[in-house]
């Protein structure tokens, strides 16, 4: 019995990690179309993304006026757009980043102001952990390039992707504590992750403003990038993440997969997906091709 137990609880956790399976549903009183038209009141600006061939996928908040803070609608077209990147088979890479040289100041006002019952705010809370954790687990190497400002969920957006790659005067802030609020998009538990629980807590109790080369000395940033031109930028965080997403799209998804799962399952069930993932590609054309080439990895 206990074992049965045990197999039934594994099985379940692993299928947490596959495409498209949401953390919350109506078991967990998350009511997903009762959100949607909520959300649908609140227009104004667009996400928009870009999948290119070499297999990096521009995504962009793109609401200026706003400093790209997410409307309604925005959040709706994350997911959609989430939903999209998990279709697309080719990819191997993401860049996240905000229009007009910034990257996102949160959640635009109108829509906090109007949803401010305890109840809307963990629908809320519901709807965006569930797509963020959906972009974190796509089988794509994500980076987030900040511009200028990432405030509160723009903040925690950041902590959603792979990396992080600031420009020389941008400034990541988690502003919830000034809000009378905690993160609840995920980003407090991922911080963790990323830097560690004390640094976490100074940053979030302190409502820091953690510029770029505080954040490389944090190890929140990976890197700081020479120019501050938007388009200069979002080439050079396109080289960079090319070094990382190489070769076959099989491969780098399959690494991608395999991180995932050491990160969020226990050990034996981590393991189990390892093998799982080289059961699709050994003996592969990947695979075979790279026997057959003979190269040295000394050099």
């Amino acid at each position: 019995m206990a074992k049965s137990l045990l197999t039934t609880s594994l099985s379940a956790r692993m299928k947490l990690l596959q495409t498209g399976v949401l953390l919350y549903n109506t078991s967990h009183g998350f009511h997903e179309e009762e959100v949607r038209k909520i959300l649908e009141q609140f227009p104004g600006g667009s996400i928009d993304l870009q999948k290119k061939q070499n297999g990096i996928g521009i995504l962009t908040l793109n609401n200026p006026s706003k400093m790209n803070a997410f409307s309604g609608v925005m959040m709706l077209q994350l997911l959609e757009r989430v939903i999209e990147l998990e279709n697309w088979t080719e990819g191997k890479g993401l860049i996240v980043h905000g229009a007009k040289n910034t990257f996102c100041s949160g959640s635009d006002l109108n829509a906090v102001k109007a949803l401010s019952t305890p109840e809307n705010g963990v629908a809320l809370s519901m709807f965006m952990q569930n797509t963020l954790t959906r972009l974190m687990r796509l089988p794509l190497i994500s980076v987030a390039l900040v511009q200028g400002w990432a405030m509160g969920g723009g903040a925690e957006f950041t902590t959603a992707c792979d990396f992080r790659l600031m420009t020389a005067e941008s400034v990541i802030r988690f502003v919830h504590k000034e809000m009378g609020i905690v993160p609840s998009w995920g980003g407090a538990s991922r911080l963790v992750e990323i830097i560690g629980s004390r640094q976490a807590l100074k940053v979030l109790s302190g409502t820091l403003k953690v510029d770029s080369q505080k954040a490389v000395n944090l190890g929140l940033a990976d890197e700081v990038l020479q120019s501050s031109d938007e388009a200069t930028a979002l080439k050079e965080a396109e080289e960079w993440l090319e070094q990382f997403v190489s070769g076959p799209s099989e491969v780098t998804r399959g690494l991608k997969k395999s991180v995932c799962s050491g990160r969020e399952l226990y050990l034996e069930e981590a393991l189990q997906n390892e093998r799982d993932v080289l059961g699709t590609l050994w003996g592969g054309p990947a695979n075979l091709d790279a026997i057959a080439k003979r190269e040295k990895h000394t050099k």
